[in-house]
């Protein structure tokens, strides 16, 4: 039997005697036995006096360090570590010995288990037991007063090297058991089919888009959508659902329950706010934007703003390319590039758009470069700083303030002619357009929800590949207005798909998110408006390295926000901010 805390039967478990498989086997779950939130023998653990609990494999090793006097031990239920195992075992010890078999399963699943449960503060030591694999066996052959040496001497170790594992140590091994867990799970001959496929299909994906043909696309994203579902399965934890597991991968902690009420209120607020917005942004002039300006005016004030937002060109460089992104090899070699249009405002927001991405790299400390954990959190993190000073700081009026004469006779005429509050109604106008990297601020989540809809559809509800095409482009005319007539400027604009980056998307939703949360309650904090006014990004920087940019993937996008603004994640906050902005008539502020 398998009893909760209160000592209640949830459920019962059995193991077999040979080799047959299963080798454990449970009762199936239910409302009140659910294997990832109990922990076997843990009613009888939690009143132990030794002050510990011994973390053990299975049932058959509990059990055995139960008979032997040890009272303090439990065992997973047929199932890995999870989160909620180590969230319920803190709540009853500040110290794990880990007494995991000795083969490569039960080696790696050590490894998965240290950083989870050191997340938690809970302190965690390691039992090796030679001789035996588990503690069932070693009991049986050397018995209890043995045994009791071996955590004596565990013990004693962990005190003589203290800090063995600081937080950053912890923070690799975790980052390297979590890659190691998503792909040992995959056969190798199915992962090298896949990456196979998916190094054709941006070839097929780029001549398709050429073409405006996505039929000719469609048979190899059919095969990349059924490996991502196959590879999801094999990750999947118990009741978990594949687009779950997808979403995961670019954004830790956040899944379709999560996620569907931030889309919806998206979708309510937004599109109605888009449609008002829209109309009054028809009167508002923007041709000064397009003006011939010389691709050297754009090249010097590419610089200038790098520069003055943060940019460090000591530390890294700026060149062109046919899109823009960023790239680094440390937090002091960083690289970004930039394009020059025939609209000078898609090369200013570009550059405000990647120096963003390059001060978060700038800002990772030291002892962090070049490790697993020497990267931005999540996609989204990463994000939320890039549109932070692309759309809140760069599109707003204190930013401009100071410089806008200065940038305009980097430009020369018409720029020179135009009032800076003219500028700001140009480059803050709603124009609900086809393509995702052109949007502007207002209608570019919607642009994210009608990707977000159409990947659960593809891999919760099988949704036919031959129907993407009708249903973009319906959801595009539904929600912002607009209708793509081809392929190109419809289903097949994005390379997200061929290389089966599938639960990429809402990532860029949520930096947007996260970015009115964090100036939320920057705002409370620092006189953000005077300082931009002042030309002091310097104290905005400062104060974005030390909540978040020093901290590299030490802390997911979820623990930054409840460190920084003592909640977690809260999208009202991004509709409060694009309400305050794009609802109401007069000028920008």
């Amino acid at each position: 039997p398998i009893l909760d805390i209160r000592n209640n039967i949830i459920g019962f478990g059995g193991r077999v005697m040979d080799d047959s498989t299963p080798k454990y086997l449970n009762s199936p779950e239910t409302l009140i036995f659910n294997k990832r939130k109990n922990l076997f023998a843990l009613n009888v653990a939690r009143k132990s006096k030794q002050g510990r609990i011994i973390l053990t494999e299975g049932y058959m090793d509990a059990i055995a360090l139960h008979q032997y006097g040890f009272d303090c031990a439990v065992a997973s239920l047929g199932t890995s570590l999870t989160e909620e195992h180590a969230n319920i075992l803190a709540k009853y010890t500040n110290q794990v010995i880990l007494t995991y078999d000795g083969d490569e399963a039960g080696q790696n699943a050590t490894r998965r288990a240290i950083p989870m449960l050191e997340k938690t503060g809970i302190q965690v030591r390691v039992l090796r037991m030679q001789g035996a694999k588990d503690p069932d066996e070693f009991l049986k052959k050397y018995g209890a007063q043995r045994f009791e040496v071996l955590l004596d001497a565990c013990q004693k170790a962990e005190k003589e090297n203290a800090g063995v594992f600081d937080e950053v140590q912890s923070a690799i091994l975790r980052e390297a058991a979590e890659e190691q867990e998503r792909l040992s799970c995959i056969p190798p001959e199915e992962y090298r089919a896949y990456a196979e496929l998916t190094a054709r299909a941006t070839g097929i994906w780029t001549r398709a888009r050429e073409k405006n043909d996505f039929a000719s696309f469609a048979p190899v994203l059919k095969e990349i959508i059924s490996y991502q579902k196959k590879f999801a399965a094999y990750r999947a934890k118990p009741g978990q659902k594949l687009y779950d597991v997808m979403l995961d991968t670019y954004e830790k902690g956040f899944n379709m329950e999560m996620l569907d009420p931030f889309f919806e209120l998206m979708k309510g607020k937004i599109v109605p706010l888009l449609k008002e917005s829209a109309e009054r942004s028809k009167t508002v002039p923007d041709a000064f934007l397009s003006a011939d300006y010389p691709e050297t005016a754009q090249a010097e004030a590419a610089r200038f703003l790098a520069e003055y937002e943060g940019f460090d060109f000591d530390r890294g460089v700026l060149a062109l390319s046919a899109h823009p992104f960023t790239t680094n090899l440390h937090n002091h070699d960083v690289r970004i590039t930039t394009h020059y249009q025939k609209r000078i405002d898609s090369s200013i927001f570009s550059v405000l758009h990647e120096t963003g991405h390059a001060i978060y790299e700038f800002g990772i400390r030291d002892d962090l470069t070049q490790t697993l954990v020497g990267q931005g959190t999540s996609m989204g993190m990463h994000e939320c700083q890039s549109r932070f000073f692309e759309n809140i700081v760069g599109r707003s009026h204190a930013f401009w303030k100071p410089i806008y004469g200065k940038v305009a006779q980097m430009f020369g005429s018409p720029l020179t002619e135009t009032s800076l509050e003219d500028f700001l109604a140009a480059v803050n106008r709603t124009v609900p357009g086809l393509i995702r990297t052109e949007a502007d601020e207002l209608s570019y989540p919607l642009h994210v929800l009608v990707r977000y809809e159409i990947e659960k559809m593809l891999i919760e509800e099988d949704l036919e590949v031959e129907k993407l095409p009708q249903i973009w482009n319906d959801k595009y005319e539904e929600y912002l207005g607009v209708r793509p007539s081809t392929d190109r400027e419809g289903v097949l604009q994005d390379i997200h798909w061929s290389q089966g980056s599938i639960g990429y998307f809402p990532s860029y939703a949520l930096g947007n998110a996260f970015g009115a949360q964090i100036y939320h309650q920057m705002k409370k904090e620092l006189p953000v408006e005077k300082l931009l006014e002042a030309g002091n990004l310097g104290e905005i920087r400062e104060y974005l390295r030390k909540n978040i940019h020093q901290y590299g993937k030490l802390k997911d996008s979820r623990q930054i926000l409840r460190d920084m603004t003592g909640e977690d994640f809260n999208p009202s906050y991004y509709v409060a901010y694009l309400e305050e902005k794009y609802g109401r008539p007069e000028k920008v502020q």
